[in-house]
């Protein structure tokens, strides 16, 4: 059974490259466009892994990284979070709310791959 990846991003964009990429590997994805959705969407679909943004209408991403990871379901899920705020301080922010890895944009889709097998193999 395919593994499920959650993408919550509002850039079309970055989502299409992400979709494609993660399909090509053989991951089923579920995509919401802002951070209340995004929460519904783990909710119903229960992902084994969440690709999250941090700059999100209705929820930003840390919201929902604290909101998921403060669940049964979500505790133990790994959540990358891929955004364009680069700063040191935003990274240690988005590490304290729970994400697992902090990347930011541009990133290198082979290197973010690497890591989603990385962070799904210990299931």
């Amino acid at each position: 059974m395919a593994r499920k990846i959650l993408i919550v991003d509002d850039e079309p964009n970055i989502v299409k490259v992400l979709e494609s990429r993660l399909k090509s590997q053989g991951y089923d994805i579920i995509i919401a466009g802002d951070g209340q959705t995004g929460l519904e969407a783990f909710q119903k679909y229960k992902p084994d892994l969440v690709i999250l943004d941090v700059m999100l209408p209705k929820k930003d991403g840390y919201q929902v990284c604290r909101e998921l990871k403060s669940t049964p379901t979500g505790e133990n899920t790994p959540v990358v979070m891929l955004t364009a705020k680069g700063e040191v301080e935003d990274m240690q922010s988005g590490l304290e709310k729970g994400a697992d890895v902090y990347i930011t944009k541009p990133f290198d889709s082979e290197s973010l791959i690497g890591i989603v097998k990385g962070l799904l193999q210990g299931d």
